[in-house]
């Protein structure tokens, strides 16, 4: 029984969405990368209490870390440890990857940029992406393009029910 949910199960598997990401940038590619986390956290990630709207991801030293994601302790999770909610995490990625993202960065001045967080056989993952910064217009017409598309269906609903 407990296969057959984890098979199904699909969409529970999400932790956390960046919905602000996919507004703010132009996603040019996506990469998924493992997390170091310290026990406390990952009580909190079952809990789903995370946040990743202000996070991004830096190169340092060729390393990957995560900067700014917020999760915060349980109350009865760490009574004996002093926890740091936004405290930095390291990011776990193949050497060749790495490379490839910082000559992506460092060349091309693009921004990385944590897209969702997600459970894959009982590890967390983060998927992040290599983002071009968007401007006003490209926002407004990125808004204009998803009502266009809830008002087309709208409407083909309609004419399907009168039909």
């Amino acid at each position: 029984m407990a296969k057959k949910k984890e098979k199904d199960g699909k969409a529970s598997s999400t932790i956390a969405l960046n919905k602000r990401a996919r507004h703010e940038y132009h996603i040019d590619e996506r990469y998924e990368t493992g997390i170091a986390l310290q026990g406390w956290e990952v009580k909190s990630l079952r809990a789903g209490r995370v946040n990743l709207t202000d996070a991004y991801a830096l190169v340092k030293g060729g390393e990957l870390f995560l900067f700014g994601a917020s999760i915060p302790p349980l109350l009865s999770a760490s009574t004996h440890v002093v926890a740091e909610d936004r405290r930095t995490r390291k990011l776990l990625l193949h050497r060749a990857e790495i490379d490839k993202l910082i000559g992506a960065v460092e060349r091309k001045g693009l921004t990385l940029v944590p897209l969702a967080m997600y459970w894959k056989a009982n590890r967390v993952k983060v998927e992040i992406g290599i983002a071009r910064g968007k401007q006003a217009h490209d926002k407004r017409a990125t808004e204009k393009e998803r009502e266009w598309n809830i008002e087309k269906q709208r409407t083909l609903r309609a004419h399907n029910k009168a039909g």
